[in-house]
């Protein structure tokens, strides 16, 4: 080995000293005044796409749920990195016996971000404001997630709107809430974990009673509070400081009075980059600390290079859907086989999807009690699926596809990708393909709800471990989405949802499974465990398999 002489020794060991002196004056940036080792931050992460609004009553995705999961809170959590339930704002939780009364405990001491206090007539308030919700608000864009767990409102508005379920709220002392509801129902307890019912301020729902959305359809305008900080206010360890459109960044501060662990550094950023490749990019060149649903491809390579990537459990699946109103040809069984057995979805799983990922023969993954072994399969056969069709009169076949832009999802990674081998898939079979591509948020999701599609790609990521949560976001009633009527399959919904022994109702699940594999309303893809990327430097949250990670336990080291 070659030895330096002694003045360029000398030189040397400056230049270490020196870089050393810059190294620990970046990392003092990383660090509280008080030497704690509590980061500053900024702690910047990676967006696949924008949240739809700041109020996660309005949302129904995952990148809003990112954000404002780290803002306010329910009254039930999971455990970190797992699926059961656990305290959050309520520290305990019971029903009676017939599961219509839920009686939550609250923590005492709890502060909102504008210093109002978290008491049990606070609980009635929000549940009863999103009760009350008329107008554009009973529209599913804005309030999908009350409808499908409470049901309707307090004065339904639309004969498509449910009953409601929801009866009522009493605050029998300071810290008790007690929900009442007219049914038993698979979604409880679960449905109180979900963030669409985080708390807000009495003082926010008071400002938010002032500013309504507007629209119909596929047109709705949010209201503004929602889509701009200082209305909203939660009760979680950060707080939203500013939403700046223009770069794509929301801009969240740690909450100084939490009620418990402080966030491990002062400012939180999320920053949409809606294509992977520069979401990649910009981790490599530390221009952020992290990002969500790297390319299997990538993988291998980031972790190589010195990059943290954590794989989440399966608890997902990604399917096409079949909008069989205002299509003839997709109202018949044979046409929507004929789509099963022309789609190669061992390909897909094989180029698309990261190690782990599974051809998905139902639309519950296995990892769900309630899967069942006894389902009608549909293997790529090309041959079958043209004679199906051609039994069907539909040789001549055309239909919609629609497909996201500027969004990748845990169980879909690459949807253009995707979206070009089924299309190929499809059109070697004889189909005529149109294909339809639009933003993720708010276009292609309130398209697909409302029924404007032919077929189209979407997936779900479990809120909580219970079948129900999978196929009664579904097909518990009807819906634009799907656009048919099944009243046989609707009451199997129903039997499932309210039958309160566990092991019943798991059996139910598994029989409504076969069922739905007959019918097949869509197609089952796969399902996958997402990987989440983070620089060597930084400790980084637990990883949930529902991908709801605290941003909170992030330090920098």
């Amino acid at each position: 080995m070659r030895t330096a002489r002694p003045k360029a020794a000398a030189r040397a060991f400056a230049a270490v000293i020196a870089i050393g002196l810059i190294a620990a004056g970046c990392a003092s940036d990383r660090d509280d005044d008080d030497g704690s080792g509590d980061g500053t931050g900024p702690f910047v992460f990676g967006a696949a796409g924008d949240p739809a609004a700041l109020d996660p009553s309005l949302g129904s995705d995952g990148e809003t749920f990112r954000v404002t999961r780290q803002v306010f809170e329910t009254l039930i959590e999971h455990e970190p990195g797992g699926t059961e339930m656990v305290p959050g704002l309520a520290e305990e939780w019971s029903s009676n016996e017939a599961g219509t009364e839920w009686s939550f405990t609250l923590r005492d001491g709890v502060t909102f971000h504008d210093g109002d206090e978290l008491t049990g007539e606070v609980v009635c308030q929000n549940f009863e404001r999103w009760y009350n919700w008329s107008g554009t608000y009973q529209n599913t864009t804005l309030s999908y997630y009350w409808q499908s767990v409470f049901g309707g409102f307090a004065e339904n508005e639309s004969e498509e709107t449910p009953p409601p379920n929801y009866v009522g709220c009493t605050a029998p002392d300071e810290l008790t809430a007690v929900i009442e509801v007219a049914e038993p129902s698979a979604n409880y307890p679960g449905g109180f974990s979900l963030q669409s019912f985080a708390l807000q301020s009495p003082t926010a729902i008071e400002a938010m009673a002032a500013d309504d959305p507007s629209g119909e359809g596929e047109n709705i305008t949010f209201p503004n509070y929602s889509q701009e900080a200082g209305v909203v206010s939660g009760t979680g360890p950060f707080q939203i400081s500013e939403w700046n459109r223009s770069n794509g960044e929301i801009t969240l501060e740690r909450f100084d009075d939490y009620w418990g662990d402080a966030a491990g550094v002062e400012e939180l950023v999320f920053r949409t980059i809606p294509e992977e490749d520069a979401r990649r990019q910009a981790l490599q060149a530390g221009d952020i600390d992290g990002y969500d649903l790297v390319a299997p491809a990538d993988v291998e390579t980031l972790v190589a290079d010195g990059f943290q990537v954590p794989v989440r459990g399966v608890f997902n699946l990604l399917y096409l859907g079949i909008t069989q109103e205002n299509n003839p040809a997709l109202e018949q069984l044979e046409v929507r086989q004929a789509i099963a057995h022309a789609l190669d979805r061992e390909n897909i799983v094989n180029t698309q999807l990261p190690e782990g990922g599974v051809v998905a023969t139902q639309f519950v993954p296995d990892t769900i009690d309630g899967y069942s072994d006894d389902v009608t399969t549909y293997e790529h056969d090309p041959e079958l699926a043209q004679q199906l069709l051609a039994d069907a009169g539909a040789e001549d076949l055309t239909i919609d596809f629609c497909y996201p832009t500027e969004v990748t999802r845990p169980y879909m990674p690459a949807p253009a990708d995707i979206y070009e081998l089924l299309k190929a898939d499809l059109e070697a079979v004889g189909i005529t393909v149109n294909p339809v591509a639009l933003k993720w948020n708010p276009d292609y999701t309130e398209t697909t709800r409302d029924g404007g599609c032919g077929v189209y790609l979407l997936g779900w990521t479990g809120d909580f471990n219970d079948a129900y949560n999978f196929l009664g976001t579904w097909f518990a009633d009807y819906s634009r989405e799907w656009g048919f009527e099944n009243q046989e399959l609707f009451d199997m919904m129903s039997a499932a949802s309210t039958e309160p022994d566990v092991a019943t109702r798991v059996s139910l699940y598994q029989g409504l499974n076969e069922y739905i594999m007959d019918y097949l309303p869509g197609v089952p893809i796969s399902s996958s465990p997402p990987s989440i990327a983070f620089s060597p430097d930084v400790n980084p949250p637990t990883v949930s398999p529902l991908t709801q990670e605290n941003f909170a336990e992030v330090t920098f080291k």
